[in-house]
């Protein structure tokens, strides 16, 4: 009895949180909420490690996927593990839907430990200082079969956060900060 009211909590309130975004973004994130399961494949660039998992499942998340997901993510330079938020794999699954995708996302950068931060931010004008990467925020993707600016699009109709375009570079950056866009 309790899950089913737990169950019944959680439906409402995805369906407050979903009436509030605006209509097109509002059915997609209400088509998405409401799945009985909520899976993402990620292919590091860098390791060559690779998942495919179930990471949210009747009603809640599942944390040895998390943990999962968390190891694939890490910081390639330190091999620093940090927690990426939640709300980056909900989005990361808005969008994998929105694009239709079959391949796994493709990770150029996930979580970014304060030393590889400053190291690429020392190289680069494009880096932030305090990157959303170090908060397990934002990750860096693209998608084999998809073209960049498909993903980009699907990113920026969602209205996740914040959603950088990167094409010299091969990848869009997406965060789960304010929205805003740009290109790098």
């Amino acid at each position: 009895m309790k899950d089913t009211n737990r169950r019944h909590f959680l439906k409402c309130g995805m369906l407050a949180a979903a009436a509030a975004l605006p209509a097109l973004p509002a059915r997609a994130a209400l088509r998405d909420l409401m799945a009985p399961e909520r899976s993402l494949a990620f292919y590091n660039t860098h390791t060559g490690e690779s998942i495919r998992t179930v990471y949210w499942a009747e009603g809640g998340y599942i944390p040895q996927a998390l943990a999962e997901i968390n190891r694939v993510l890490r910081d390639h330079r330190t091999n620093a593990v940090r927690n990426m938020s939640p709300a980056l794999l909900d989005f990361l699954y808005r969008i994998n839907n929105a694009i239709d995708a079959t391949q796994p996302f493709h990770i150029i950068s996930g979580y970014r430990s304060p030393a590889t931060n400053a190291m690429l931010a020392a190289r680069s004008g494009g880096v932030a200082r305090h990157s959303m990467h170090l908060d397990g925020m934002a990750t860096d993707i693209r998608v084999p079969g998809r073209e960049l600016d498909r993903i980009r699009r699907a990113a920026l109709m969602l209205q996740g956060g914040g959603v950088g375009y990167y094409p010299a570079s091969d990848f869009v950056h997406v965060d789960v900060g304010r929205i805003r866009q740009w290109q790098g």
